[in-house]
C-alpha cells in the first residue's frame, strides 16, 4: 500500500477524530479541518499532519483549504466528507431556519468540498470521495425526518458521483454508520427543535430513546476508523458501505417492507403505462 493523503472535515471529535488518528497511525498524511483550529491540537505537532480552520459552508474557505493542502502534500487521495450535525424533532416541529441550517452543512458543505477537490483528482485520474451518511440515510424514522433527508441527499449525490467518476479512475463511496459511541447524541452535535404535544407518542419516544442511548451506542468508533482504512485501500471499493449490525438490520427490514408493499400494489403501478 502506498502512502495516501487524506482530507477529513469535522476532524476535531467523534468519528472524524478517530479516522484522523487511524490515518496517522497507518503512516498516511492528513489534512484535518474543523471550524476552530484549536480543536485540532492533538494533530498539530505531527509531521504528517496539516491542521486548518474551515467552515465548509463558506466556499471561499473551502477552496483556500484545498489549495493549502495541495501546496503542502502535492495531492489529495481521499476526501472524507464527515462534517455535519444532527437535528431531532418532528417535521412540523422543525422551523425553516433550522432546516436551512442543517442543509447548509450536511449537503451544501459536502458539495462545496467535493467540487473543490475533484479538479486535482481528475487531473491525476485517481482519488476516492467518501461521504458519511447514516443509518438514517437508508431509512427515516419519526424525529429524524429532516436529518435523514439530508443524508438521503448525500446518498443520491454519491450514487451519481460513483457513475460519473468511474470512467475517470476516481471512486465514490457512501458510508452508512449505525449508532456509534460518540458524542453525536449529546448537545455538541445534535440540535433539538421545539416540541408539540400531539407528537409525544412518536417523536417524544424517540427523544427519550436518544437520551438513554447517548454514550451507550453499540458501535465502536475505533473499529469504524479501521474499516475506513480498509475501504480506502480496496482495489474495488463499494458504492455503499453499511457499518454496524444495527444498520444491517435496518437495511434488511426496509428492503423486506419495500418488496412486500411493491408486490401488493404492483397491479396498480403497472396499469399506468401507455398501452
Amino acid at each position: 500500500m502506498t502512502q495516501k493523503t487524506w482530507f477529513i472535515t469535522g476532524a476535531s471529535r467523534g468519528i472524524g477524530a478517530e479516522i484522523a488518528k487511524a490515518v496517522l497511525a497507518a503512516g498516511d498524511q492528513l489534512i484535518a479541518t474543523a471550524r476552530k483550529k484549536s480543536d485540532l491540537d492533538q494533530f498539530e505537532s505531527h509531521p504528517n499532519a496539516l491542521t486548518l480552520s474551515l467552515d465548509i459552508t463558506d466556499e471561499a474557505q473551502v477552496q483556500a483549504a484545498v489549495a493549502a493542502g495541495l501546496e503542502r502534500f502535492g495531492q489529495i487521495d481521499v476526501l472524507v466528507n464527515n462534517a455535519g450535525f444532527g437535528i431531532l424533532g418532528g417535521i412540523e416541529e422543525t422551523s425553516a431556519e433550522e432546516v436551512e441550517r442543517v442543509y447548509r452543512t450536511n449537503v451544501f458543505g459536502l458539495l462545496n468540498m467535493t467540487r473543490a477537490v475533484l479538479p486535482s483528482m481528475r487531473q491525476r485520474r485517481s482519488g476516492h470521495i467518501i461521504n458519511l451518511s447514516s443509518i438514517g440515510g437508508y431509512r427515516s424514522t419519526p424525529g429524524w425526518g429532516v436529518y435523514s433527508s439530508t443524508k438521503f441527499a448525500v446518498e443520491g449525490i454519491t450514487e451519481a458521483l460513483h457513475d460519473e467518476l468511474a470512467p475517470l479512475g476516481i471512486h465514490a463511496t457512501v458510508v452508512e454508520p449505525g449508532y456509534f459511541r460518540t458524542g453525536f447524541l449529546d448537545g455538541s452535535s445534535l440540535q433539538h427543535t421545539a416540541e408539540i404535544s400531539d407528537y409525544a407518542e412518536t417523536v417524544g419516544k424517540v427523544r427519550k430513546l436518544a437520551s438513554e442511548l447517548s454514550y451507550q451506542q453499540p458501535g465502536d468508533p475505533t473499529k469504524l476508523a479501521q474499516a475506513m482504512l480498509q475501504l480506502a485501500n480496496a482495489d474495488t471499493p463499494p458504492l455503499r458501505l453499511p457499518l454496524g449490525t444495527d444498520t444491517l438490520q435496518a437495511i434488511a427490514k426496509k428492503n423486506a417492507y419495500v418488496e412486500q408493499e411493491t408486490a401488493q400494489w404492483r397491479a396498480l403501478a403497472e396499469s399506468t403505462d401507455y398501452r
